[in-house]
C-alpha cells in the first residue's frame, strides 16, 4: 500500500552543464513537500563533471 501525503520526488538538473554544451548530465534525486514548497527547487550540489559546486534546479 502506498503512503499518503505530501511528499514527491523530485529531479535536480545541473543548469551550468546543461548550458556548456559538454557531453553527460549531472541529476540528484530528492523528495520536497508539495503543500509547503510550491514553486521548483533550486539548490546548490557538487558537479562531478565540472568538479565544482553549481545551481541545480528542478525539471518535470
Amino acid at each position: 500500500m502506498a503512503k499518503k501525503g505530501n511528499r514527491v520526488q523530485v529531479i535536480l538538473e545541473c543548469t551550468e552543464h546543461k548550458n556548456s554544451g559538454m557531453p553527460g548530465t549531472s541529476r540528484y534525486i530528492t523528495t520536497k513537500n508539495k503543500k509547503n514548497t510550491t514553486e521548483r527547487l533550486e539548490l546548490k550540489k557538487y558537479n562531478p563533471i565540472l568538479k565544482r559546486v553549481t545551481v541545480h534546479k528542478e525539471i518535470k
